[in-house]
């Protein structure tokens, strides 16, 4: 009998069991993250200094997860690029993921999906600031599961606002993915990586 399940009921335990997922620690398995980072102007940094500005400014309250992507997500993207030609996006994206044996059947709605046509790019789950990424990125990981071209690696994003990890699952023979290491705004200039890594993911994909 197939049983179908919300995706934020799904643990990453299960994507194991049910899907074969296998994590990769070996950083030459998603080198995107970390090899030629193209360089930040002025602008770009005085731009990301105010985003870091703001957050930390109306981190005094809680922050729920429609303030994260209006204050942090928003302007990292247009400042990376991803609003322009050839990409597109998609809030609130369907999704329906089965297992291998096609008994279970995981549906839910991806926060956004940065996307050329027919071709999924950067899946970005967001979360408020009370959130660990840890409650996120099983989250991400099961929509880049539904990639529908398993010949291109699925790139993600998780965020609380203050927290960044990037992901990338490859599924090609099974499924594999690795993790970028943690950054935060609390955290010198990690911002700029972050924005460094967004604009590699951009050159690499235009």
């Amino acid at each position: 009998m197939v049983k179908t399940i919300a995706a934020q009921k799904i643990n990453l335990d299960d994507l194991i069991e049910k899907f074969g997922l296998e994590r990769i620690d070996d950083l030459q398995f998603f080198p995107e993250w970390q090899d030629d980072l193209p360089e930040l102007t002025d602008s770009e940094r005085q731009a990301l200094d105010e985003v870091k500005g703001d957050y930390l400014h109306l981190s005094r309250y809680t922050i729920l997860e429609p303030i994260v992507k209006l204050v942090v997500l928003s302007p990292l993207l247009k400042l990376a690029g991803f609003y322009r030609s050839p990409f597109y996006l998609a809030a609130e994206k369907e999704v329906e993921i089965v297992s291998e044996d096609e008994e279970l059947i995981i549906k839910g709605r991806l926060d956004l999906l940065v996307f050329m046509p027919e071709l999924w790019i950067l899946v970005i789950e967001a979360k408020g600031a009370k959130y660990s990424l840890d409650a996120g990125i099983p989250q991400a990981l099961r929509y880049m599961l539904g990639h529908p071209n398993p010949d291109h690696p699925a790139l993600g994003l998780v965020t609380n606002g203050m927290d960044f990890i990037f992901l990338k699952l490859i599924k090609q023979d099974r499924p594999r993915y690795a993790e970028s290491y943690p950054f935060s705004l609390r955290r010198g200039d990690d911002i700029y990586t972050v924005m460094r890594i967004l604009k590699r993911f951009i050159q690499l994909l235009s």
